[in-house]
């Protein structure tokens, strides 16, 4: 992986912020009256003040496919903070936190050689609070979840890294950029390539780690600086990815129980971990085009999920990135229904459902939005995209790593391999 580190962006004020909440949802840019509303909204509120070297500019509209040098659709640029200004190193997964107390949305910032916390209050103009350090070394897989207001965060190939234990709410007082400490470190296992938080239930599930045989290592964090050990997941093996709920969808069979839905490297591995330290492996099912099973998530009624491959483009004689869409009517027997084939041909990566859309990180292919409305009837469409690294669209690996759809703001934040951290502004006529 080449590092292109973007040294700086302009500073908007904080008047540019009523586009991010307001004037977004005013301009189609497929319109010639949305074209004229941008382009008074640059007008009015976009210095034309940019960075020598990178040419970023922040509070951009997307107009005629373009939001400065990204190529977009119905997304708009609010800012981009690069990996120089995040405490370097490389880009990878990401999340969110929002504040109970005021509101206030922060991103959780990956990178191989820690974690960066930072304050989105002003989308236009992000400010870096401070740095974590990784535990015990560098790692290209670092992965972090939130519960009860604590980032919980492993890393991958660091034998001795564990899983970090870090009080959000400390955040709350920085004025100036912190090197921050762990409040607690869970020390069962070493690496870990991923961690899951049911926080419903108040377990951890950190997966591809030393342990298990690298299935599901389950934590107890319902005191989140007290983690604890509370059983295994083996079964099957290796987990690459998985999302845990308590089930409620179709299959009244498992109603109320915890459910594990696990890309397992070449299946779908569905476990009942309600009884922590007796799971059961409820199915266990292959597809055709299978190269390696990498993430997926459920749609919001538990009754589909969708996968991601992460190697199938680049193995398989199609190269369009493909979205493996099953239907979970009976969780004993999940039906692969159909594949979504994007436009684009590069690697998909980490996806993520919020309401009638799924936010994928696709690499060099960057942000790409799809409607799932039609999934019953195994169609998918893509109404937005954000392409983060303009080079290229290859399988390769670069650009967008993860992305974090959640906040009550509609912002989207994702991270960059090489670019960092990098905000924007879907406009899907309010749905």
């Amino acid at each position: 992986m080449k590092l292109v580190r973007m040294m700086g962006l302009a500073v908007l004020t904080a008047s540019a912020l009523v586009f991010s909440m307001t004037a977004a949802s005013a301009h189609d840019p497929e319109t010639a009256e949305g074209q004229a509303a941008a382009r008074t909204f640059l007008a009015d509120h976009v210095p034309a003040e940019r960075h020598a070297v990178t040419g970023t500019a922040a509070g951009v509209p997307c107009v005629n496919g373009m939001a400065d040098k990204y190529p977009c659709k119905n997304v708009d640029l609010l800012s981009v903070l690069p990996l120089s200004g995040l405490g370097g190193g490389n880009g990878n997964d990401i999340w969110g936190w929002t504040d109970p107390s005021s509101g206030k949305e922060y991103a959780i910032v990956g990178r191989t050689n820690g974690t960066a916390f930072v304050d989105l209050s002003v989308p236009t103009s992000p400010k870096f609070l401070g740095n974590l350090p990784s535990n015990g070394g560098s790692s290209s897989w670092r992965d972090m979840k939130v519960y009860k207001n604590h980032a919980f965060i492993v890393a991958d190939f660091i034998t001795g890294h564990g899983m970090q234990v870090f009080d959000l709410t400390r955040l709350r007082t920085i004025t100036t950029p912190q090197t921050f400490t762990a409040d607690a470190l869970y020390r069962e296992f070493g690496p870990a390539h991923n961690i899951a938080i049911n926080e419903e239930t108040g377990f951890a599930y950190a997966i591809g780690s030393n342990t298990c045989s690298g299935g599901p290592h389950i934590v107890d964090i319902q005191n989140p600086k007290a983690p604890a050990k509370a059983g295994c997941v083996s079964q099957d093996g290796y987990t690459h990815d998985t999302q845990c709920v308590v089930y409620r969808g179709p299959d009244t069979a498992y109603s109320g129980r915890e459910i594990c839905f696990n890309a397992n490297e070449d299946t779908l591995t569905i476990v009942d971990v309600t009884d922590k330290a007796r799971p059961v492996q409820i199915s266990r099912k292959g597809y055709s085009g299978a190269q390696y099973s990498h993430q997926g998530w459920l749609t919001g009624d538990q009754r589909y999920f969708l996968l991601d491959d992460e190697l199938d483009e680049s193995r398989g004689t199609d190269k369009r990135t493909k979205t493996y869409i099953w239907d979970l009517a009976k969780l004993s027997a999940p039906v692969h229904t159909g594949v979504y084939s994007s436009p684009a041909t590069a690697i998909d990566h980490n996806q993520y459902i919020k309401g009638q859309y799924s936010y994928q990180a696709n690499y060099q292919a960057g942000l790409r939005i799809l409607d799932v409305s039609g999934v019953a009837s195994a169609r998918l469409s893509e109404v937005g995209y954000f392409d983060i690294y303009p080079a290229g669209n290859a399988a390769s690996f670069n650009g967008a790593w993860s992305n974090y759809p959640y906040f009550a703001s509609g912002i989207v934040i994702v991270n960059g391999i090489e670019q960092g951290l990098v905000v924007v502004k879907p406009n899907l006529g309010g749905k």
